[in-house]
């Protein structure tokens, strides 16, 4: 049997539902981590630096948790603009992307 048949390409396309999970779980504590770094560096650390990093740090956890709901309801790994399912490769890099890298391109 071909690598080339459908049956084939859309597990190499799409990861399970448990397998996503996972990878969100180990980004939601990742960066709950660093947050909680951020918030006992104390006073002494530069203000600016922290907040920024904070924004950041609070805008991916709701790409997280956006990327649970989609598990959750079965759009995960779908590009949110095309439709087309986003690759794989691509899910196990950033797990909580919305989109497939042409349509993130066109986004920024």
């Amino acid at each position: 049997m071909s690598l080339d048949t459908p049956q084939a390409a859309t597990r190499l396309e799409r990861l399970t539902a448990h397998e996503a999970r996972q990878r969100l779980e180990h980004e939601r504590a990742s960066r709950l981590t660093q947050l909680l770094a951020i918030d006992e560096a104390g006073p002494n650390t530069e203000e600016q630096v922290l907040s920024v990093q904070k924004d950041t740090l609070r805008r991916v956890l709701a790409q997280v948790e956006a990327a649970f709901a989609r598990v959750q309801d079965g759009s995960y790994g779908i590009c949110q603009s095309c439709s087309k399912p986003v690759p794989v490769e691509r899910l196990e890099i950033l797990p909580y992307t919305q989109f497939c890298v042409p349509c993130q391109r066109n986004a920024d």
